[in-house]
């Protein structure tokens, strides 16, 4: 239940550092950054999706036309549509945290159909397994947020 926990902070302070991003500069990549904060705060709901439904099969991804623009290896510079607005993504990332911590919690000990496999670095095999990984790639991609938005203000 602690990675539940961790979790709702993760969001929280993800959160926190959207609400600093001026609107106009969701877009902007600045020098030495491979993404945006848009991209940024699309991936780490798509990101959510894809890694939940790897730990209970049965979950329906919401907003599954979003992956093409927020799925890992992809880039704002080779968008072909328009991306989710600023409101829409931060809805989604408040609803959505509800809805999987109703889902997860009473699942975080049970065994995965198949181990899922990050490279040859990790290893999980548990429903909490992916929780926790779930907990450190938002904090990544929270603190990438933070920077690009201080590289912004430059």
């Amino acid at each position: 239940m602690e990675s539940l926990y961790q979790l709702n902070f993760a969001r929280i302070y993800t959160l926190g550092r959207i609400k600093q991003c001026k609107e106009d500069m969701w877009d902007i990549k600045p020098k030495g950054f491979s993404n945006t904060v848009r991209w940024n705060v699309g991936h780490i709901y798509v990101q959510m999706e894809i890694l939940v439904q790897k730990a209970i099969p049965t979950y329906s991804i919401v907003h599954p036309e979003w992956i093409q623009f927020f799925a890992p290896g992809t880039d704002p510079d080779e968008w072909q549509e328009v991306p989710p607005s600023k409101e829409e993504l931060i809805v989604s990332l408040k609803d959505q945290l509800d809805r999987i911590l109703a889902l997860l919690a009473p699942n975080l000990q049970d065994y995965l159909i198949e181990t899922l496999e990050i490279g040859n670095l990790h290893s999980m095999e548990t429903v909490e397994a992916i929780v926790q990984f779930i907990v450190w790639h938002e904090g990544v991609h929270a603190g990438v947020i933070h920077s690009i938005n201080q590289a912004n203000a430059v």
